[in-house]
């Protein structure tokens, strides 16, 4: 029988359909287990986001570096920024050590009244607020090796000049003192006040100061309250509208180790914050991202207050193996930046960190996904699903070497199973399954892989679970069970 040319047309639509799930895999050209949109240095080791700050425009991204190899050694304060959140631009170094130590963790702010006196009313300064580390003092013993010490920019971020007075914090004695992180307080007297949250040891302290140079203890929090498997580490104080309306302080404590997976992780405590005492409503422990690779994540300061939200990014990896995972000229991402915001369940408050609304312009092709094996288009892809059965699901990433990587929700806990997830023989505790607990319904998940990273996103965030994948050849395909519809596959393109 001769087919119509309309029937032709009509057969070709739907087989063009029915295969374009079925997508040819696109190879990276980058190094192997290198992100493609997610921030890695060019070279050089790095951990600690550093100095997040907004200006006219541009995210700027500082972090603890070490150019020379792929290990921890002296600290600098690497630079990049972006327009965006997605792509972005690698700068000098900002700061270098120096005499007085290495330029550990810490933040940035805009200093736009000039109260610091270090710039002019045309040209405030943007301020960084660091901690020293003198390794020669720790070597000999000595207790106060580290201190707090303030540089400042005049021309957004790109150069930066060391105070002269530094350090303008000294230590009292305490060995762990560090990763101080300020912001402007707005005092029950209509004044505004710089903050510092300073990690010490085992608990927080906060410090007041008029002109960022000149520093008084105002009180301390959590000695013997939260998690205490290690040492606390990178705060941060932000103040959060509850969804009933009222006026909540989240307080961020990264600890190490004593993570739920072991090793680093990141706490969080939600109470009130007055005249330099953090009282927490609760002494419930909260863990801000249940998998094993976000830790010392901080927030932007100086948003622009039209964008009305919270900005957060962390440090993918885990002080368990970071210095030995399998990459070559570089080592360690970011996590992808997210938004922070409190919700309810059952009458408890908790922090949901939401993808970054910025990261949908990455989406470059759509498909849907199948019960059935999908193919993947490439190494980085987002998916997104609808839960049929709040209470359980599965999905799993494999390639042609049987490696895979399951994400799962059973028994009131969701799982990311990545013990036959590829190359883990670097360390003993790499290769496992890692659980949270959910007790409330999941609705929706949404997941983003990258070259060495999968990270979990549980109803837009509600429970958030990041790990480090090191498959010895990309994930090609994806099955799901029966309890998630309406699958969407999107290829992401190369920022």
């Amino acid at each position: 029988m001769v087919k119509s040319p309309l029937l032709i047309f009509i057969l070709s639509l739907l087989t063009w359909s029915c295969t374009t799930p079925q997508a040819t895999f696109e190879p990276s050209q980058l190094e192997q287990f290198r992100p493609e949109y997610h921030f890695s240095p060019a070279k050089g080791w790095m951990n600690d986001p550093n100095g997040l700050i907004y200006i006219d425009g541009e995210y700027h991204l500082f972090f603890q570096h070490y150019p020379d190899t792929t290990v921890w050694g002296p600290m600098h304060w690497g630079h990049a920024v972006s327009k965006d959140l997605i792509n972005w631009e690698e700068l000098p170094i900002a700061i270098y050590p120096d005499s007085l130590g290495y330029i550990f963790s810490g933040s940035a702010v805009y200093d736009e009244a000039n109260s610091s006196g270090l710039g002019t009313t045309e040209n405030p300064p943007f301020v960084a607020i660091y901690t020293y580390h003198d390794m020669a003092g720790e070597k000999s013993g000595a207790g106060d090796y580290q201190k707090q010490a303030i540089a400042y920019s005049l021309d957004k971020g790109r150069t930066w000049i060391k105070f002269e007075g530094n350090p303008v914090l000294p230590n009292q004695g305490i060995k762990d003192f560090r990763d101080p992180k300020v912001s402007q307080v707005i005092q029950a007297n209509g004044q505004r006040l710089w903050v510092m949250t300073l990690a010490v040891k085992d608990r927080i302290q906060f410090y007041g100061s008029p002109n960022l140079k000149e520093w008084s203890l105002l009180g301390e929090f959590g000695q013997e309250i939260g998690a205490h498997g290690g040492v606390w580490e990178c705060p941060d104080l932000l103040p959060f509208t509850a969804p009933d309306g009222s006026q909540k302080w989240v307080l961020l404590v990264s600890i190490n180790p004593g993570g739920p997976q072991k090793g680093s992780a990141t706490q969080y405590f939600i109470g009130t914050f007055e005249n330099g005492k953090f009282t927490p409503d609760d002494t419930m422990i909260r863990w801000l991202d249940y998998g094993p690779d976000n830790y010392a994540g901080v927030t932007w300061s100086n948003l622009p207050k039209e964008q009305n939200r919270t900005l957060f990014i962390g440090w993918m990896s885990n002080w368990l193996y970071a210095q030995v995972v399998p990459t070559s000229t570089w080592r360690s991402a970011t996590t992808l930046p997210r938004e922070l915001s409190l919700f309810d369940v059952d009458g408890t408050l908790l922090l949901k960190s939401s993808p970054a609304k910025e990261l949908a312009s990455l989406r470059s092709a759509s498909f849907e996904g199948s019960h059935e094996e999908t193919n993947l288009p490439s190494q980085a892809v987002e998916i997104l699903a609808e839960v049929d059965n709040p209470e359980t699901f599965s999905i799993t990433f494999s390639n042609e070497l049987g490696e895979e990587v399951t994400v799962s929700k059973e028994m009131g806990l969701v799982s990311v199973d990545r013990s036959n997830a590829g190359k883990s023989d670097f360390h003993e505790d790499f290769a496992a399954l890692h659980s949270a607990p959910m007790s409330w319904e999941a609705k929706e998940i949404r997941i983003f892989l990258d070259g060495s990273s999968i990270e979990v996103f549980v109803n837009e965030g509600e429970l958030v679970m990041t790990s480090l994948l090191f498959p010895n050849s990309p994930w090609k395909k994806v099955k799901v069970n029966g309890d998630l519809d309406q699958i969407q596959i999107f290829q992401l393109k190369k920022p």
